[in-house]
């Protein structure tokens, strides 16, 4: 009889570019109608980190691959999966991962995609892994998120550009004969397609359409607080799971009022739900690994922890994953 193949986490890496940069540097750089005391009440969010010009998502996602790569006690060689959420990559072909790949030194044909479901992008990223992992194909993975928003933003759209960052993290997700991935959930519904987006294009060489970030913040809002608590209870109830026995809960990070909105409605207390927006700001697909990184190397989040990761995106996109760490 065949034994079954499981998926687990085996290291995490994370990666933020240059130095904190505070809401009031932010606002003075870029004469915004704006105050520190006005960001901070709205989202929570007092510094991120912005990559300097040049620096690419697989520059930021190789040292938080090395990082994971090292805390498992893997090489390069080990890996025969990349995949990269990222919906700022660093070209439009070949995929960040294939550059990431090729800048890892990783020589032994492993396969290699980008994954674009905006801020929801590491848990669908994961979840792809997690199946590929246990279908035999594949044994060892580097699930990244990598972003660089701040390329994509209007600087004088208060309402956009004071939120988002740039980083990345990463995961080793490795088989395992002990569960590590419990549940996993993906959804989408592009109707709602106009709340979060960036509705431009490339064409014979022009830009054509809006190349920078649009939202509709109230609806996004509203449309994150609903559906992260749905797909929450959903993982759960698939692994036989209450709420109540959580021992964390990563939230995509996207602003502290939705995190402590989606925890309030699933009953999780304050105080084991992770954040790091008001450090990082909300850096889309990276947000969760960085998170997930963050409270490992802190010690927070332990060995045989239960975890329960999600995200919701523009597209609209939302998913989770629940795991024993």
């Amino acid at each position: 009889m065949n034994k079954t193949t499981f998926s687990r986490i085996t290291g995490t890496g994370s990666m933020l570019p240059g130095s904190p940069v505070g809401n009031a540097a932010l606002i003075a750089e870029h004469k915004l109608d704006s105050s520190d005391e006005w960001i901070v009440e709205r989202t929570g969010i007092r510094t991120r980190h912005l990559a300097a010009p040049g620096v690419t998502a697989s520059d930021l996602a190789v040292p938080a691959c090395r990082h994971a790569l090292e805390a498992a006690g893997r090489s390069a060689a080990d890996v025969d999966l990349v995949i990269v959420a990222t919906s700022t990559p660093d070209y439009i072909f070949p995929s960040t991962a294939a550059l990431l790949q090729h800048k890892l030194g990783i020589k032994n044909g492993a396969a290699a995609f980008d994954l674009q479901a905006v801020c929801s992008g590491f848990v669908y990223a994961l979840s792809v892994a997690d199946k590929l992992i246990r279908s035999g194909s594949h044994r060892c993975a580097l699930v990244v998120g990598s972003e660089i928003f701040s390329r994509i933003l209007d600087w004088s759209d208060r309402g956009t550009c004071v939120l988002f960052g740039d980083g990345a993290g990463a995961v080793v997700l490795e088989a395992s004969d002990e569960p590590g991935i419990l549940a996993t959930a993906l959804h989408a519904d592009g109707s709602h397609n106009g709340m979060l987006n960036v509705p431009g294009q490339i064409g014979r060489g022009q830009v054509t359409g809006d190349p920078f970030l649009r939202m509709d913040g109230q609806a996004v809002f509203k449309f994150a607080v609903k559906v992260l608590a749905d797909v929450a209870n959903e993982v759960l109830d698939s692994a036989g799971m209450p709420a109540g026995n959580l021992d964390w809960l990563i939230p995509h990070q996207a602003n502290v009022r939705i995190l402590s909105a989606t925890a309030k409605k699933l009953q999780v207390p304050a105080e084991k739900c992770v954040v790091t927006v008001d450090r990082h700001g909300n850096t889309s697909a990276a947000s969760i690994p960085l998170a997930l990184d963050d409270a490992v190397r802190k010690g927070t989040v332990k060995r045989g922890d239960s975890v329960l990761l999600e995200g919701v995106g523009g597209g609209f996109t939302w998913g989770a994953v629940l795991l024993k760490f």
